[in-house]
């Protein structure tokens, strides 16, 4: 059975901003990878139960996946007590998805697990897939056997300058994804705001925004099955 693991922020705060984990972008991957067959785990920098950002349950933003998900105790379950990404089994891992969120510019940033974790099964020719601010965990990375950072050259995408900018949260962020994609030498490519935009290269898979998380996910089991 092909097992994946969903990645997901264990910081409630960012600064002095509430935060944590955005719902619809580990719902809509986990039922995606469910459907598929997968065995799915859900880990985390720190373990335990992920936090997640009110805003996220906002009813505009609460999705089906999103209200399947918080009634489904099995689901439930795996968000309160997430692995460690330290203690994941990257053997018998065949695909990562880092799910997004403020969180993860507190925790996903500089952390040797999630830099570990990445570059092992990234060398490995095992799919890596974020979404949103899921790829701040990329540019701590680097290329297997080279100082050269892991998106060089490659064509990714993630969540916009304009996009943060829209939510207010410019000055809040360790960096601009999109800014320190591109100055690591990496194809940004975007849609406009709010829209899907998924990148597919080799086996790095990106998503713009909580509205390209199904389809990142969706791109993740081609490549599984390819």
């Amino acid at each position: 059975m092909t097992k994946v693991i969903i990645v997901s922020t264990s910081a409630p705060q960012l600064g002095d901003h509430k935060t944590g984990l955005w719902l619809e972008e580990c719902a809509a991957p986990y039922y995606k990878f469910k459907e598929a067959g997968y065995d799915v785990e859900i880990a985390s920098p720190a373990g335990g139960p992920v936090p997640l950002d009110s805003g996220s349950l906002a009813e505009m933003f609460l999705t089906d996946a999103c209200k399947k998900f918080l009634v489904d105790p099995e689901a439930m379950g795996l968000l309160s007590h997430t692995a460690k990404v330290s203690e994941v089994d990257l053997a018998a891992t065949d695909a990562i998805f880092f799910c997004g969120g403020h969180g993860t510019c507190a925790d996903f940033v500089d952390d040797a697990s999630i830099k570990g974790a990445i570059e092992t099964l990234y060398g490995a020719g095992k799919a890596v897939a974020a979404v949103c601010h899921g790829p701040t965990c990329l540019p701590q990375c680097v290329k297997p056997g080279t100082a050269d950072p892991l998106v060089k050259g490659l064509t990714i995408t993630g969540f916009t300058d304009t996009e943060e900018a829209a939510v207010q949260l410019t000055d809040k962020v360790p960096f601009l994804l999109e800014t320190k994609l591109k100055e690591q030498g990496g194809n940004f490519e975007r849609a406009d705001d709010w829209n899907v935009k998924v990148c597919v290269d080799g086996n790095l898979i990106t998503g713009q925004n909580p509205q390209s998380s199904e389809g990142c996910a969706e791109a993740l089991i081609k490549f599984v099955s390819a």
